[in-house]
Order: C-alpha cells, then structure tokens, then sequence
C-alpha cells in the first residue's frame, strides 16, 4: 500500500473543507491533518493528504475546480 501524500495546504479551513468536499464527491478518499495553533491560527498550515496512486487524479481534479 502507498503511503498518503500532501497535495495542498492553507490557513484557511473554509478553503480546506470546501477542496475536502470536492475531492469526496469525486470518490478520492482525503485525510485533513490540522497543524495550526490553537491560540495563534496564522501559525501552522491545514494539510490535505490523498493515497499515493491518487495525486496525478487529485492534481487534475484541483487543476479542474481551481479555473472555474
């Protein structure tokens, strides 16, 4: 089995819900791992993580989501 790999980070967890949705509704299973502080939320990045044999599909599917 493929170890999963970050494909996208922001500080925003709107911007990482609505990508998480997106790539849910495309049927490609999505990890968030929050590394934000708690008191200081411009600190720390949300990750998104996808299987490995995903990217090049998930990296579409963002490409796709990103133009429109």
């Amino acid at each position: 089995m493929e170890p999963w790999q970050k494909i996208y980070a922001t500080r925003n967890p709107a911007e990482a819900s609505i990508i998480q949705g997106m790539l849910e509704e495309n049927n490609v299973p999505v990890q968030i791992m929050n590394k934000q502080d708690s008191s200081y939320l411009n600190f720390g990045d949300i990750e998104l993580y996808v299987p490995g044999h995903l990217v090049e599909t998930t990296k579409q599917l963002l490409a796709a989501s990103l133009l429109n």
